[in-house]
């Protein structure tokens, strides 16, 4: 990673931020800065012609009907924060500090890369009529007559979000089917164990799963899987992750992972290029707390992120700060409140924490002091056995993710028998 160097500018000239990408990591850049106390000017420019919007709330509310949209509440002009919509950006030259757009070159002292990520699209699925992803307002919008009308919806995908646009098409009154090429729902984020006991959430709202199913085509009217069962579909909704939206970058010299696309930012969220940020769903960095390098898709990184980013360029480089949150993620779901902190590996020791089959439990994560996936003796706390917390899963019991987020920003070691009575509180099993 490069030594970042302030631009030379000249005396009488006001600095000037560029921030690429107007969802909520943009924007929470930009008020940031204000914030922080930045003086210079800033541009944020967006690609899509609406004033800027949250995105959790188009799943659920705008979805439904029960909002017309979620814009953000900023008065971008009285922040002295120039707005450019529907000027999506295609190009970024460092040496020349500018960032490229259809209207022409923007120039910059500092770049903000904050353009977040893209669905990915089902092979085959492109431009077909009924097909629909859920990712902008306008996704959202084309959607919102499909669901009044009721129709019989094929959700692919599992996921967060396909977890979460079933839910909303059941309550609309739809026929739903989920079809998950794994062999359980929210394969990639959780283990077996735990996503076993989500799998009856599904047939509890009157939706069918169909696990270990792969889509061999979509036709107008039908989903033909790879064992031949044709389920019939109004719509069809994808739902099969995203990546970071990084392909404009190419030949800029900012430095991309090769496996998910996301800009390689350092601890300070710093890229390769001298003067360019990266924050939100685009960027990666490394955790010294986990020790590893995360790329995060939630709403909470795109939240806390930006901050960072603004306390850095308006201090400047040498007063800079690092970057190491606690993951966070909610999901709304079958009637259930699901939030996640932290974040897990496979050698660390699942711990129970209530029934599983109720409405309530969490599920902790302790990790040893060696990393093996037994939790360490401690010598304090008579041969039983310890961990730290590092992850938590908590369904329906917001006060055990309360208190296990604040243990685990403090890297605190847990009695392992304690914190497996759900009648004690998290914090009591400290040790």
């Amino acid at each position: 990673m490069s030594e970042q160097s302030k631009s030379s500018q000249a005396p009488d000239r006001t600095p000037h931020v560029v921030i690429a990408g107007a969802g909520i990591a943009g924007v929470q850049t930009a008020v940031a800065l204000r914030e922080q106390g930045w003086p210079g000017a800033i541009t944020l420019l967006g690609d899509e012609p609406h004033q800027p919007y949250d995105r959790p709330p188009l799943s659920k509310a705008v979805l439904l009907g029960k909002a017309e949209g979620s814009a953000f509440d900023v008065d971008f002009a009285g922040l002295g924060i120039s707005l450019h919509l529907s000027r999506p950006v295609t190009g970024l030259v460092p040496d020349a500090h500018v960032i490229e757009t259809a209207e022409g070159p923007v120039p910059y002292d500092y770049a903000v890369l904050a353009t977040g990520a893209e669905p990915i699209v089902l092979p085959g699925s492109e431009g077909l009529p009924g097909v629909h992803l859920l990712r902008t307002l306008d996704d959202a919008e084309r959607l919102r007559p499909v669901l009044a009308a009721q129709h019989e919806i094929v959700v692919v995908g599992a996921g967060w979000i396909g977890a979460e646009f079933a839910t909303a098409a059941r309550e609309a009154g739809c026929a739903v089917t989920v079809v998950e090429a794994a062999d359980r729902p929210l394969a990639g984020a959780l283990p077996a164990e735990v996503a076993a006991h989500m799998t009856g959430w599904y047939e509890d709202a009157g939706a069918e799963l169909r696990t270990g199913a792969r889509v061999a085509s979509v036709t107008a009217g039908a989903v033909t899987l790879a064992d031949g069962t044709v389920l019939p579909a109004d719509a069809v909704v994808v739902g099969i992750g995203a990546r970071p939206a990084t392909g404009w970058l190419a030949g800029s010299g900012v430095e991309v992972s090769p496996q998910d696309g996301s800009v390689l930012a350092d601890e300070q969220l710093r890229t390769s290029v001298a003067d360019v940020y990266a924050v939100g769903d685009c960027a990666s960095f490394p955790s010294a707390r986990y020790g590893a390098r995360l790329l995060i898709h939630h709403w909470d990184n795109a939240l806390q992120g930006p901050r960072t980013v603004a306390e850095n360029i308006a201090r400047g480089e040498a007063e800079g700060v690092a970057y190491d949150p606690v993951p966070y993620f909610w999901s709304e779901q079958f009637g259930r409140f699901v939030q996640y902190v932290g974040h897990h590996g496979d050698a660390d020791e699942l711990v129970w924490r209530g029934d599983p089959a109720g409405a309530a439990w969490s599920v902790l994560w302790l990790r040893s002091e060696g990393g093996a996936r037994e939790a360490q003796s401690d010598r304090g706390g008579g041969g039983r056995r310890a961990g730290r917390l590092v992850a938590l899963l908590a369904v329906g019991r917001p006060r055990d993710l309360a208190q296990g987020r604040k243990l685990i920003e403090r890297g605190t070691l847990l009695d392992r028998e304690r914190a497996a009575d759900a009648s004690v509180p998290l914090k009591a099993a400290a040790r």
